[in-house]
Formats: structure tokens, C-alpha cells, sequence
């Protein structure tokens, strides 16, 4: 991860994707970027860097860090796997093939969920934070950037001795456990793909769908990051006949109205869970306004794009 820096030679890039030497194919981006300040930081056209998640077996969230070679900028301490980015490509293609020239992984393997801007200067160079996701923890191959790279339980990256400009960052990167409660038959309702003509059989398929996408991280209302590991499903009505067998998906059958039952469940964990966030995902105002309001609320669209 290059970030911020006032002195240290130019990084070594590695190899560049396809296995091909750095020196055949040398971007364009390699240089000191001066800021209208005065200072130097590395990435003639700025720099990006992946910060990139996967389940532990416990469900946890672990994110990839290298431990920086002695001789680079903060040499010793934790980071992300990034670099500068060339004139012809984007923070995420940046970040993505640096972190693969870096530590090795599988591009196919990662899911890009968002990407943020967490450092740079009035008018100029920028460092671009990638957030994304893979199914699970890759294996890694060191270049000479880094002494090691290993995945680090999130709980634990706050006692790591971090980068600066990491340790700055973190904060607003981190996850928090997320208890999302589905509505399912407003989800449902939002795809006009016939589901009136078998509510059980597509509530199925939603779910089975939705189970697919998780665990993963999620955006938030307010701009922080959730780590979600599985989808609590309130069902209601025929949808109730939905045959669901995934241990990704836990189904609330309402006895009743599935708002009544949504209500109920938002307000126990908001008062139990004190470590875990609760989110509903709803479009209906009435069941909206029926919530604590330190429960958020995540539109359909929100995990319909996740299929």
C-alpha cells in the first residue's frame, strides 16, 4: 500500500497481470505527484489501494494486509496492497492490480462493492480506497513490497502497528455486524417478473438468490460499512409455503401481518443487541415510521442490485 509520503525511493512493481515483468509493461503512473502544497506523494496520477474482505469460519470478517518491506515509506508497519495508478485506469482497476501484483490473488475472485476517496490534497492527487469482497480467504504469494501478508480478523487490525495513512482511514472503513431483517414481500414486489403467479415458488428463488450474495459488505445509510453474514426473511401469507433450506437464510413465519412481525423483531434487537446493528430493508413508509429510530432502513433496490 503506498500512501502519503514525503520520502522513500520508487516502489518496485512486481509483476503486472498475466505474469509478464514489470519492466516490459511499465505504467505511466510511477512518479511523485506535487501538491499545491509542496509535498510529494507517490502516483503521478494518484493511487488506490484494496481493502479486501472474507469469512473467517466463525462468519467473522478478515481483511487482506501486507506487512510493509523495511525499506519503503513506514517500513514495518500494516497496510493495504495498492499503488499508483496509470493515467488510462480507474482506482478500482488500479487497486485490483496492484494488489494482485503484490500479494498474488485471483482478480476473478473479487467482488468490488464501492470505492472512497480517504486521503489527498485541495486539487489535486487523491488515494482511493476499493472496498470489496471474496468468498473466502485467498492463498498469497509475497513480492518484495511486502515481509508478509496475512489475513487479519477485523477485530484485530485496531491493535496492529498501522500505516499512518491506514490507521487514519480505518475508522470509517471498519464494518459493524448487521442483523438484516427482510421484507420480503415488499422485496418481492418490487421485480414486476410475475411472482403473483407463485408467491411461494418465487419467494423461494429470491431468497435462494440473496443467499448467494452473503456473507458480504454492505454501505450503509450515512456513508458506513456493515459486514452481513446472513439474511433474516419475514414471510406472510402464501409466501409462507416457501420451501427455504440454507443456513445463509433464517425465516420469521408472521402469524400475521408480516409489518406486525417486522416491527416486533426490529425493536427486541434494537434493545438487546447493543453490538449488532439491526437494518430492515423496506420501501413501505407506514412500516418505515413503525421502527426505533436507531434502526436504519435499506431500500429493495439496495439488495436486488446484489443479484
Amino acid at each position: 500500500m503506498l500512501l502519503p509520503s514525503e520520502d522513500g525511493g520508487r516502489p518496485a512493481r512486481g509483476l503486472r497481470p498475466g505474469g509478464r515483468e514489470a519492466d516490459a509493461m511499465r505504467g505511466d503512473g510511477d512518479g511523485w505527484a506535487v501538491g499545491p502544497d509542496g509535498g510529494r506523494r507517490w502516483g503521478r496520477f494518484g493511487a488506490a489501494g484494496l481493502l479486501l474482505r472474507a469469512p473467517l469460519p466463525d462468519g467473522t470478517p478478515a481483511v487482506l494486509l501486507q506487512h510493509r518491506a523495511a525499506w519503503s515509506h513506514q517500513g514495518g508497519t500494516w497496510a493495504l496492497p495498492g499503488g499508483a495508478r496509470d493515467s488510462d485506469e480507474s482506482p478500482v482497476v488500479a487497486a485490483v492490480r496492484e494488489a494482485e501484483e503484490e500479494t498474488g490473488i485471483d482478480p476473478a475472485a473479487v467482488s468490488v462493492r464501492t470505492e472512497r476517496v480517504t486521503s489527498g490534497v485541495d486539487g489535486g492527487w487523491t488515494y482511493t480506497t476499493v472496498v470489496a469482497d471474496t468468498p473466502s480467504p485467498m492463498e498469497t504469494t509475497l513480492n518484495g513490497e511486502s515481509t508478509e501478508l496475512r489475513w487479519v480478523p477485523e477485530a484485530d487490525v485496531e491493535t496492529m502497528p498501522l500505516h499512518s495513512g491506514f490507521a487514519a482511514a480505518w475508522p470509517d472503513l471498519r464494518t459493524r455486524a448487521v442483523r438484516m431483517l427482510l421484507d420480503t414481500a415488499n422485496v418481492l414486489g418490487a421485480r414486476p417478473n410475475g411472482w403473483w403467479r407463485d408467491r411461494p415458488g418465487a419467494t423461494a428463488r429470491l431468497l435462494a438468490e440473496l443467499a448467494e450474495s452473503v456473507p458480504r459488505t454492505v454501505e450503509l445509510p450515512g456513508g458506513s460499512f456493515g459486514w452481513v453474514s446472513r439474511i433474516e426473511a419475514v414471510l406472510e401469507g402464501q409466501a409462507r409455503a416457501a420451501v427455504i433450506d440454507d443456513d445463509r437464510t433464517l425465516v420469521h413465519t408472521a402469524a400475521g401481518s408480516g409489518d406486525d412481525e417486522l416491527a416486533v423483531l426490529a425493536k427486541g434487537t434494537s434493545a438487546v443487541l447493543d453490538q449488532v446493528l439491526t437494518v430492515v430493508v423496506t420501501a413501505d413508509r407506514g412500516l418505515r415510521a413503525r421502527l426505533p429510530g436507531d434502526v436504519p432502513t435499506l431500500a429493495p433496490s439496495t439488495v436486488l442490485d446484489w443479484l
